[in-house]
């Protein structure tokens, strides 16, 4: 029997991030918060770099730690979003 991954597509998901503002002007996330009402704290920025998403645009990308993993937020004409499977 053969082992097949299952492919699945990726979108944008906007969601609600709580943000420290510091006197220079850089945001830091401190956590994500998901329409479901499931939030993430920000455990860790590692980076923060100008690319383009996967899923179409280009903004801010923040390489965080959340929960022990990394995982990217990204921040593109004053909203915030996550490359999410789709559903």
């Amino acid at each position: 029997m053969e082992d097949r991954a299952v492919e699945r597509n990726r979108e944008k998901r906007y969601v609600a991030v709580d943000v420290h503002f510091s006197a220079e002007g850089r945001l830091r996330p401190l956590q994500i918060v998901f329409d479901e009402g499931r939030v993430y704290a920000v455990d860790q920025v590692r980076d923060v770099c100008r690319r383009a998403a996967d899923v179409g645009g280009v903004g801010d990308r923040y390489t965080c730690v959340i929960q022990g993993q990394e995982r990217y937020l990204w921040f593109e004409k004053g909203r915030w979003f996550v490359e999410a499977f789709s559903e």
